[in-house]
């Protein structure tokens, strides 16, 4: 069968076209956690003490690397952070919140001194690793995971029995995420770490607070309420604080006392002042 001549200019177009677009996503598959990833080091300035988790089957003195402010007694709070983030920047905030928890901040593997590089899979084994760690000394441990972190604390309160949780601009998945912001891109095939926090979320059943900004340029709204839609009926609710950007939920006035409001032993687990929203289908 021959290719009429005329019809060849196209075929070169759709054909570039094509390589281009293999290009493309070739390299969005190798580039993907540096996509996702953005390790901060740690400042030499930074707050707080430093405890040392060994990383397990890692090589020889792989270590995570966890900000602390220790205080005896039965109340932790342990905080996951940001894809950008230095977490150990929330220190001086939560010790003012929070001072009768012990506070222990993950860095991310890769992150502020952290051996390693992070991945899903890394990222969850060292929070399940944490938690381990100070369960013996902490009977009630609260959780509150930021952004990506968000993924990392729902995986932990799936398989540890936390005592309350905050979700800080969660998502159902980073691969629902991809696919709204690229959308001609088989994102479900490329990703490798596709953190599906809407399919752990049944097995929670711990009190759960999702925290939002009014407009989100990087996790939609849809996305957050997909994940609310995804908890058991009465675990979770959702408020929303009337801010614009991803980053500015936590420089809201109202974000700090949202959270000491939830993680007080009050037997509704609503924060004073505020009117958490139920559970809502997802927006198409």
């Amino acid at each position: 069968m021959s290719i009429p001549p005329r019809a060849l200019p196209a075929l070169a177009v759709l054909l570039a076209g094509a390589l281009a677009y293999g290009a493309l996503c070739g390299l969005l598959f190798l580039r993907q956690r540096s996509l996702l990833y953005f390790p901060q080091p740690r400042a030499a300035d930074a707050p707080g003490e430093l405890l040392a988790l060994p990383i397990t089957g890692g090589p020889p003195g792989a270590r995570v690397l966890v900000t602390v402010r220790r205080r005896p007694g039965p109340k932790a709070l342990l905080y996951f952070g940001g894809n950008a983030e230095d977490v150990a920047w929330q220190l001086p905030r939560l010790e003012a919140a929070f001072p009768d928890h012990a506070l222990y901040l993950l860095h991310y593997r890769g992150y502020g001194g952290s051996s390693g590089q992070p991945s899903e899979r890394a990222l969850f084994a060292d929070a399940l690793a944490l938690f381990d760690r100070v369960r013996p000394d902490h009977g009630q441990i609260a959780v509150v995971g930021r952004s990506l972190g968000s993924a990392v604390a729902v995986h932990l309160a799936a398989h540890r029995p936390v005592d309350r949780l905050v979700l800080v601009t969660p998502f159902d998945s980073i691969e629902a995420v991809a696919a709204r912001h690229y959308p001609l891109v088989p994102v479900g095939l490329l990703l490798q770490d596709k953190y599906r926090s809407a399919a752990a979320a049944p097995r929670i059943g711990t009190p759960t607070l999702l925290i939002a900004a009014e407009r989100d340029e990087v996790i939609p709204r849809a996305n957050t309420d997909a994940l609310l839609s995804s908890f058991r009926p009465g675990v979770a609710s959702l408020v929303v604080l009337p801010v614009e950007g991803h980053n500015a939920v936590e420089d809201s006035p109202r974000y700090l006392p949202l959270l000491q409001g939830f993680l007080r032993p009050d037997p509704s687990g609503e924060a004073p002042g505020e009117s958490p929203q139920p559970p809502s289908r997802p927006a198409s």
